[in-house]
């Protein structure tokens, strides 16, 4: 979400009064994330996030925004998508693919504690019960073949250590995913990027409270589990060492299965979707430190932090109580 496009003040309201949302009082480049161009827009009807997409097509976009505004049908809080006359969630400005959401109340929750996670969990697992009656179908974009495909650019920036372990877990993961235990996960539209700062919470009626999913433009079809296991990778464990809190990844996963419960193969194979998630990220944060795109407002994210969390679970792998 750094800024890759400079829109222009008239441009942007052009579009909203477009929408019928009405004129442009203020807007503002949003600093965090790597991915797309965001913006902040407010009118007199509300709040807004203007997002350009640089890498996503017009073709692959519906899939995104339809699931949101299919989630919100199902009470789900995530961004509302916002439709132009002929009901089309995708638009165009300065030459590329946009959308325009309902921007979330809250805040977020950069360090939670066990009663956050369990919000998560719970709204995770209702997030996947939602999207069972979701009919579209997309591959997730970085999944296992993404990591194939991008790890050959990364490699010969990374020391022999790094570079070994690389090798090893792309081998152990195209293993499992052509295992039968693999093939047999539970499958559905999964987010894949629910990261602490893709959440926010509302403590504005004195119970802090869960009050939004969003940045869903990694979401695609695939086990249902990698989304639990990116989560577990974040809400759950210590970011400098790597390790996960195993008491509230506990806590994390009975919410999540008070809601939907985990099938036995499931169970099973936690250990090695963390080892996948945190295999994917590593990746991610390796292509954008050593293979920068030019931005405003640009942060790449430490690689390192993703390579200690995907030696830990090699290390010490762990299962949901039982």
């Amino acid at each position: 979400m750094a800024v890759y496009t400079e829109v222009r003040f008239d441009e942007a309201d052009a579009l909203l009064q477009r929408l019928r949302l009405g004129a442009v009082t203020d807007l503002q480049g949003i600093r965090s994330g790597i991915e797309n161009t965001n913006y902040y827009a407010a009118t007199a009807r509300g709040q807004w996030v203007l997002t350009l997409f640089e890498r996503l097509s017009a073709q692959q976009l519906p899939y995104y925004l339809r699931l949101m505004e299919h989630l919100a049908l199902q009470g789900i809080p995530v961004p509302a998508p916002q439709p132009d006359d002929q009901g089309g969630l995708v638009h165009t400005l300065a030459g590329k693919p946009a959308a325009v959401v309902t921007r979330l109340p809250g805040s977020h929750r950069l360090a939670p504690d066990a009663a956050q996670c369990a919000q998560v969990g719970a709204m995770l697992a209702r997030m996947h019960l939602a999207g069972a009656s979701f009919t579209l179908q997309q591959p997730h974009l970085r999944g296992l073949a993404w990591c194939l495909e991008t790890a050959p650019l990364v490699l010969p920036h990374l020391a022999a250590g790094p570079a070994a372990l690389l090798r090893e877990e792309l081998a152990f993961q195209q293993h499992l995913a052509a295992s039968p235990a693999g093939q047999a996960l539970p499958r559905g539209p999964i987010h894949a990027d629910l990261f602490r700062d893709n959440v926010m919470f509302d403590d504005t009626a004195g119970t802090d409270r869960l009050c939004g999913f969003f940045d869903f433009y990694f979401a695609g079809t695939d086990a249902l589990l990698f989304d639990v296991a990116v989560c577990l990778n974040d809400w759950c464990t210590d970011l400098a060492s790597g390790q996960l809190e195993e008491a509230r990844a506990a806590i994390f996963t009975a919410a999540y299965e008070r809601v939907r419960a985990l099938t036995a193969g499931e169970v099973r194979a936690t250990p090695s979707l963390l080892r996948a998630a945190a295999l994917r990220f590593w990746i991610s944060r390796l292509w954008d430190w050593h293979l920068p795109r030019s931005a405003a407002l640009l942060q790449a994210k430490d690689p390192t932090q993703f390579e200690r969390v995907l030696r830990s679970r090699i290390a010490t792998p762990w299962h949901p109580p039982r």
